[in-house]
């Protein structure tokens, strides 16, 4: 940030422009900014997502059912961006549990639709099951955290189906949304879940609008408290969320049903959408959807002002992990199979080591600014 400077020696005076110290109400209010438009774009892209599944349940085709992943695909490269955001107890995870709606997983599939070897499987396949938005969130993870009903992998399931393609996603056929037994309540599940996608969403980016008695308001006023939030937020995404209970929990088992998007095959841009939602957050950048380049208050130049080593340290890190993930290769069940030496494993084992150490980083960073504890989940 800039001030003017005014000297006066004797009758003359001059002008120029001094460098002033970046404070952290500056950087919480541009972090808000950030978070703002990334839930719009995040909410922009599941309508457009609406649209399409909308379209593809109007006329059921190949091509219509095509449209609707390549939709699905699109809005994960937006969400996976806001996962960042999360961890802190704010609009998107706190008591209202409006995560668990939305991005819950593991996803057992025969909690909601047939599988194989089980044809009646489901509460697609149960008519005593009411497909209503009430029974479904009372449903979500009842008798067990796998329980999943709503959210992303719910719509991905009905989009793809199991994936059973050693080479690619699963091939759901779209005439099991015309001529395939309960066709009609599947539809029903399809459409109602994905409204409910963007409705949660659309309250999550609520409490971020500016200029409103909502979260929002309440956070920019937290200076030190919403530093602090803003690191928890990264340090557990990094550690404990995406190198651990999504990366390497996937490497110990060499189970595709411990990947994060099974079905679609989308894992490997979910790990690089997470790692450059860190990267966000801490260099105050985003890109928005509309290619609009949002940038100002980072925490990076407030740790900068303390110690500029540690700050530049931690931003190579994290461009790290962000050129890491992006290496790691499609489909993510293949690159976690094998012994510790196969290509595959190394690169995603390469990208869990980046993201452990960042977070250490993240945590020396948080001293810098008398931030002494920081969870990273771990």
């Amino acid at each position: 940030m800039k001030k003017l400077v005014i000297s006066c020696l004797l009758s003359t005076c001059s002008l120029w422009i001094s460098a002033a110290e970046l404070t952290q109400e500056e950087v919480v209010k541009h972090y808000a900014v950030i978070v703002s438009v990334s839930y719009q774009d995040s909410l922009a892209s599941a309508k457009n997502l609406q649209s399409t599944v909308d379209v593809f349940l109007a006329q059921p085709s190949a091509e219509s059912l095509k449209a609707a992943q390549v939709a699905w695909l699109e809005a994960r490269e937006w969400y996976g961006q806001t996962e960042a955001f999360r961890f802190y107890a704010g609009p998107i995870d706190d008591e209202a549990g409006l995560e668990g709606f939305i991005n819950a997983w593991p996803l057992d599939e025969v909690y909601i639709d047939y599988v194989k070897g089980k044809a009646k499987g489901g509460m697609i396949n149960n008519p005593k099951i009411a497909i209503t938005e009430q029974k479904l969130r009372s449903l979500n993870e009842r008798g067990g955290e796998q329980n999943i009903a709503t959210g992303w992998h719910a719509i991905e399931f009905l989009l793809w189906g199991q994936d059973f393609n050693k080479d690619g996603p699963g091939q759901r056929a779209y005439t099991d949304f015309t001529t395939a037994p309960n066709a009609a309540r599947r539809a029903q599940y399809l459409k109602l879940v994905t409204k409910m996608v963007v409705d949660d969403l659309q309250k999550v980016a609520q409490q971020w609008q500016p200029d409103a008695k909502n979260y929002r308001a309440k956070f920019v006023l937290g200076e030190k408290d919403s530093i602090k939030k803003i690191f928890t937020g990264m340090g557990t995404l990094s550690r404990g969320e995406l190198a651990g209970q999504r990366m390497e929990v996937a490497l110990d088992t060499q189970n595709q049903e411990d990947e994060h998007s099974c079905f679609s095959d989308n894992t490997h841009r979910d790990i690089v959408a997470d790692a450059k939602g860190i990267q966000n957050a801490w260099e105050g950048r985003y890109v928005r959807r509309s290619g609009e380049v949002i940038e100002g208050a980072s925490l990076k130049a407030l740790v900068a002002q303390k110690n500029s080593e540690v700050a530049e340290a931690t931003s190579k890190q994290i461009a790290s992990s962000v050129k890491l993930a992006e290496a790691i290769h499609a489909p993510f069940d293949q690159e976690i199979i094998g012994k510790k030496d196969a290509p595959g494993r190394q690169r995603v084992q390469a990208t869990v080591e980046s993201l452990k150490t960042q977070s250490k980083y993240l945590v020396d960073a948080a001293k810098e600014l008398g931030i002494k504890r920081l969870n990273t989940g771990v």
